[in-house]
């Protein structure tokens, strides 16, 4: 079966339903050891199975870079979306790291990008962490990305949002798309997708694989961790979701769940391993979970407190 693709809603573009998530190609102490050589099979084989959507950040340590260097003669081929806010240069050292807002440092780290990319334009900027309104309106980060956007260095705005901001950046009425995490056994912003998409905005989803299923090979706010995994495993424990499955494994169910968001336009997966992206794309080529398992598996785990 071949990969379902969405329209990223007011921009306009088909976006695979399945996007790569280039977190884990940062490499460093703090990232899976990968070579470079490794990086750039991955990614040629991230497009050569029809994803074309990679998600990347300045904090991504050499991601941004391996991508520029495997694949930039293919930039034709994927939608690129990027993050700003971020230092400019990644700590050697477990994040999240302090971010800086300003006009200055956002233009500076665009820019960065843009040449660490191999690109003239980003497809996508997103605000990374999730910062308040009000700081965002002070530090004149959003006329600085319309500024870059008017000067051919964006196409769209995006905002990388969680709660509690979440809500004041989608009455913002600024960004094109939003990326947030969700998956079956984190669904607190469930309500907050159907409100930014029912707003004209793409939705892409972060986590809907990791966030609730076992993830070797991820690292720092991605994989379910400490308290958030206890929490995980009591939900899904709880629930007995499990008598549903008929076979099916965990990891299945939970990105098949997340595919099934009717807003959905992406899940962004993250591996650095090409075993893992093939089983992934399996999984995500047999699309939505079927709607009575859907909507039964959502009453169960409505109904653990």
């Amino acid at each position: 079966m071949a990969l379902a693709s969405h329209t990223l809603g007011r921009t306009g573009v088909e976006v695979s339903a399945l996007g790569y998530g280039a977190m884990e190609l940062r490499g460093r102490s703090v990232g899976p050891a990968i070579s470079d050589a490794d990086a750039g099979r991955l990614l040629n084989a991230v497009l050569d199975a029809g994803i074309n959507l990679i998600d990347t950040s300045v904090d991504y340590g050499l991601s941004e870079e391996r991508i520029g260097r495997f694949i930039a003669a293919r930039r034709d081929e994927y939608f690129l979306a990027s993050k700003c806010g971020c230092p400019l240069e990644t700590p050697d050292a477990p994040g999240p790291y302090p971010h800086d807002f300003s006009a200055a440092n956002v233009r500076a780290g665009i820019e960065q990008s843009l040449r660490r990319l191999q690109t003239g334009h980003l497809d996508l900027l997103q605000v990374h962490m999730s910062p308040t309104r009000e700081l965002l309106e002070s530090e004149g980060t959003i006329e600085t990305m319309l500024a870059l956007r008017d000067e051919g260095k964006v196409r769209f705005l995006g905002m990388s949002g969680i709660l509690p901001n979440l809500p004041d950046h989608i009455a913002m009425g600024v960004f094109d798309v939003f990326q947030i995490p969700y998956s079956a056994l984190q669904r607190e912003h469930e309500e907050l997708i159907t409100k930014a998409a029912q707003a004209g905005a793409g939705i892409l989803i972060r986590g809907g694989a990791a966030r609730g299923a076992p993830a070797g090979d991820k690292g720092w706010g991605i994989a379910p961790i400490g308290m958030q995994a206890q929490e995980s495993e009591r939900r899904w424990r709880e629930s007995k979701v499990e008598e549903l499955l008929d076979g099916m494994s965990r990891i299945e169910f939970t990105l098949r769940f997340t595919l099934s968001h009717p807003s959905l336009s992406s899940t962004i997966v993250g591996t650095s391993n090409r075993a893992h992206l093939a089983s992934n794309l399996e999984i995500a080529a047999r699309g939505p979970l079927p709607p009575d398992l859907y909507t039964e598996a959502k009453r169960r785990l409505d109904a653990v407190v």
